[in-house]
């Protein structure tokens, strides 16, 4: 059986990391290339970093960010936000990315799935979906949470899969920074429904969250952030304890 990740989140809004409850009330948490070279001494297996920030410069701020953490961290690191063309995620890819997060420009035009896979490879590709529970229905939300879109979110994870999507990362809107554990439910339902991989984010709070999402969730990959930037809990420690109960962790 493949180890099971852990993965620190990082968002970033104007170069520093930030942190909020239900996508909202956002807090620094500090600088992100820091805290990822932190987080890999520690002994993280992943690290993803989205830019939440809405500007123009996007580009040539994700890629400078890129390179700044391609140069200080030897681990795997996803990065994203406002991706929306092979172009922008050739820069990023070429500034020593790993993997890239797509998410709106996803649902807004899913055929970039596609091209992106066939250009670079489905490894290259995390469809981040932000999904909230809405009349007991899970819905997919884009912008940043903003804008509900109406695409129901277990059709839309199995639609990406077929266009050559390598990885999902699901955050559950309504768990999101509340840290009363992950949406075991949902994130089974869309493991069982799936062969790639899938990464749970939204509700972590404690080391036993982790090991109900592998466990019951059959997730094979549990991000977090407040509870690492705040250090809530130790990586070390958390990895120890999953190891403990027999699931299969990189110690």
């Amino acid at each position: 059986m493949l180890a099971k990740r852990i993965i620190a989140c990082l968002d970033i809004k104007d170069g520093r990391t930030v942190k909020g409850i239900n996508f909202l009330e956002l807090r620094d948490a500090g600088d992100p290339v820091e805290l990822g070279k932190l987080y890999s001494e520690q002994g993280i297996d992943e690290l993803v970093f989205l830019d939440i920030t809405a500007t123009h410069e996007k580009r040539k701020t994700l890629s400078a960010l890129a390179r700044s953490v391609a140069k200080n961290i030897n681990i795997p690191f996803t990065i994203g936000g406002g991706v929306s063309s092979l172009e922008d995620a050739q820069i990023l890819l070429e500034s020593g990315a790993d993997k890239i997060s797509i998410n709106s420009a996803a649902v807004k035009n899913p055929e970039i799935i596609d091209q992106l896979a066939l250009e670079f490879g489905s490894q290259f590709v995390v469809l981040a979906v932000d999904g909230r529970l809405v009349n007991e229905s899970w819905e997919v939300y884009i912008a940043g949470g903003r804008i509900a879109t109406g695409i129901k979110m277990f059709d839309w994870v199995r639609q990406a899969q077929e266009r050559g999507a390598g990885e999902i990362l699901f955050t559950s809107m309504n768990h999101d920074g509340v840290k009363n554990g992950f949406a075991i439910d949902a994130t089974r339902r869309i493991s069982e429904s799936l062969s790639i991989p899938v990464i749970a984010s939204g509700g972590a709070g404690n080391k036993e969250h982790f090991a109900e999402v592998f466990t019951n969730g059959k997730a094979d990959a549990g991000l977090a952030a407040s509870i690492f930037h705040y250090k809530e809990i130790e990586i070390h420690d958390l990895k120890s304890y999953l190891s403990k109960l027999g699931i299969p962790i990189r110690l």
